[in-house]
């Protein structure tokens, strides 16, 4: 299957509240750069990935200001009010026969390796990419403890996450259809009847979430360029 069509599908129309900043996250700057431009560079030059669709918010003031954003390889399509309904409406976007990889715009610090990994599966249930619970899990009630988890079975979602266009877009129908809240494209998968796979990742892929991230991105890309 080396002749796949590979699409990166980015959901970018969150406003990123937990970072209490002026702007939505992935417009914060990084090294000089957006976060959202140093996630879309290596979609871009990766030799696999066609092309790439951005979902932004229709309320979005910044997205224009984004010079990559302008590049033949990018679509912008509008999203939605949750994640689920921002790669739903990107999917609409992507030709039927092809493979979507949908990450997350707040992470900028994947690696060529990372990917290339996903692009090695071809079982239609796709993959993840995910990194097992190293931490001591506890199940709460409330604010309290009720009991700790047996971690040996637990792994931590990454992104992409790895599909077939129609698979991902009936899963996400269903989920739709039921009232179902899906966090992740995998969860819509699973509820399908799919079992995607668990492809090991780098730990270091972190989704930025809260201002303290920013730091911590900012090392892994340094020490990672040799600066």
């Amino acid at each position: 299957m080396s002749s796949r069509k590979i699409i990166a599908v980015i959901p970018a129309s969150g406003v990123g509240s937990r970072m209490n900043a002026s702007r939505p996250k992935q417009y914060l700057k990084l090294q000089g750069k957006t976060i959202l431009e140093h996630t879309l560079s290596l979609f871009l030059t990766h030799p696999k990935v066609e092309r790439i669709v951005v979902a932004v918010s229709p309320a979005d003031p910044y997205y224009q200001e984004i010079k990559l954003l302008h590049s033949p390889k990018i679509q912008i399509v509008f999203g939605g009010e949750t994640r689920a309904d921002s790669v739903f409406n990107a999917l609409h976007a992507v030709e039927n026969e092809a493979w979507v990889l949908v990450h997350d715009a707040a992470r900028p610090c994947l690696t060529k390796e990372d990917i290339d990994k996903l692009l090695l599966i071809e079982d239609t249930n796709g993959a993840i990419l995910a990194t097992p619970a190293i931490d001591t899990m506890k199940r709460a009630n409330g604010t309290t403890i009720a009991f700790t988890e047996d971690r040996s079975t637990l792994w931590h979602a990454l992104t992409p996450q790895f599909f077939p266009v129609v698979n991902l877009q009936n899963a996400l129908q269903n989920a739709f259809q039921k009232g179902l809240n899906v966090t992740d494209e995998a969860s819509a998968m699973e509820l399908a009847g799919y079992h995607p796979q668990l492809i090991l990742g780098r730990s270091d892929n972190l989704k930025i979430t809260r201002p303290e991230d920013l730091a911590l991105a900012d090392f892994y890309l340094t020490r990672r360029q040799g600066l």
